[in-house]
């Protein structure tokens, strides 16, 4: 994807994308949908993911801040898609949670993007033992310890055309609603990642206390879990839809 010459609100590098997906019923994310966007989908089934994955050098209007350039970050998302000026199709994911361990940065994600931000203790582990690499982060939630995890082998790959994966991982915008129902957007830039479909995969938490019961039925078995190498990444600032979008 081409980087623009406009200056971005936040650089930063997205590494060791750990990333399961759920098919799900879309009666449950349509409470959810931003205005003048819709549910999309893959071969019309529809689909939440999980992803925890590395903030590195993260830097805001070019400055970094000591002690928040490198963190954790796990959200759950799902995808819409909306209709751009010259008549593509945006294809944007919708956050219902993000968690990082950092109070400063959840605050300045609410503020500025209306996102959904809560600071938790969290923590990261990558391990390499011959050709097996496993990526975990963790966290701690009402005093347990919860955990989302990979096991891949070989080399990464780029994903197939018209893949689960490819899908999952090729989305470049973002929406918000706000309080008073309007819907933010927002354009983010980054090269096309390579992946390593996992061998086994782990998630261990109150889901329930986290998202919710029915998004907890739904995260227990991914019908894809991969993980992605990452790379620079580029997030602009956040526009207003009109409202009659």
């Amino acid at each position: 994807m081409h980087m623009t010459r406009s200056r971005p609100f936040l650089t930063a590098q997205w590494r060791h994308l750990v990333m399961l997906s759920y098919e799900i019923d879309p009666a449950i994310l349509r409470p959810m949908i931003p205005a003048g966007t819709e549910l999309d989908d893959w071969n019309g089934r529809t689909f939440v993911s999980l992803v925890g994955f590395m903030f590195m050098d993260t830097r805001v209007m070019g400055v970094s801040w000591p002690g928040h350039r490198t963190f954790e970050e796990l959200n759950l998302r799902f995808y819409v898609r909306r209709k751009g000026p010259e008549g593509d199709w945006r294809r944007a994911v919708v956050f219902v949670k993000e968690i990082v361990p950092k109070r400063a940065v959840a605050w300045i994600a609410r503020a500025v993007y209306g996102e959904n931000y809560l600071a938790l203790p969290m923590s990261h582990s990558i391990t390499q033992h011959g050709d097996e690499r496993r990526v975990s982060y963790g966290w701690r939630f009402r005093g347990e310890a919860c955990r989302l995890g990979v096991t891949v082998t070989g080399e990464p790959q780029d994903p197939d055309a018209g893949s689960l994966e490819e899908f999952i991982s090729e989305h470049y915008w973002g929406y918000t609603r706000t309080r008073g129902g309007r819907t933010g957007e927002y354009r983010v830039e980054h090269p096309r990642w390579r992946i390593w479909k996992a061998r086994s995969a782990e998630f261990a938490c109150d889901a329930t206390g986290l998202y919710g019961r029915e998004f907890a039925d739904v995260l227990r078995e991914p019908a894809s879990a991969f993980l992605a190498d990452g790379s620079e990444v580029a997030v602009y600032n956040r526009a207003m839809l009109p409202k009659e979008a």
